[in-house]
């Protein structure tokens, strides 16, 4: 599941709402929604991110929250080391080694690693 996929699922199911009649407000199919609930589909676009924040009539902060898990929410990342230091490769490779055995509370100190370093 993606960051975008939790948080859509999240407030379709907090309103009661089938993915059935979501996508067919929104003009989609209940498969592409399922899809993207689970992670099966690529980053969705701004167009579709605009139709959810419509849909579930939200603003301001929930909304740039919103597009901010859209952006995090690519499950097929591939990352381009070719020019960088070698540390950087060594390190993007560590991390995609690592990556799937980690512990939650270790994805947490590194998230938390990542968010000082963004500010």
């Amino acid at each position: 599941m993606t960051p975008f996929g939790a948080a859509m699922r999240r407030m379709r199911t907090e309103r009661g709402i089938t993915q059935r009649a979501m996508a067919e407000a929104i003009g989609v199919s209940p498969a592409y929604l399922s899809a993207l609930e689970h992670g099966h589909r690529g980053r969705p676009s701004w167009e579709f991110v605009q139709k959810v924040i419509g849909f579930f009539n939200i603003i301001w902060d929930e909304a740039e929250e919103l597009q901010r898990l859209a952006y995090l929410s690519d499950p097929k990342i591939k990352l381009e080391t070719s020019g960088l230091s070698q540390q950087k490769t060594e390190i993007a490779n560590r991390l995609a080694h690592l990556l799937p055995q980690m512990s939650e509370k270790e994805l947490a100190t590194l998230s938390a690693l990542l968010d000082q370093i963004e500010r």
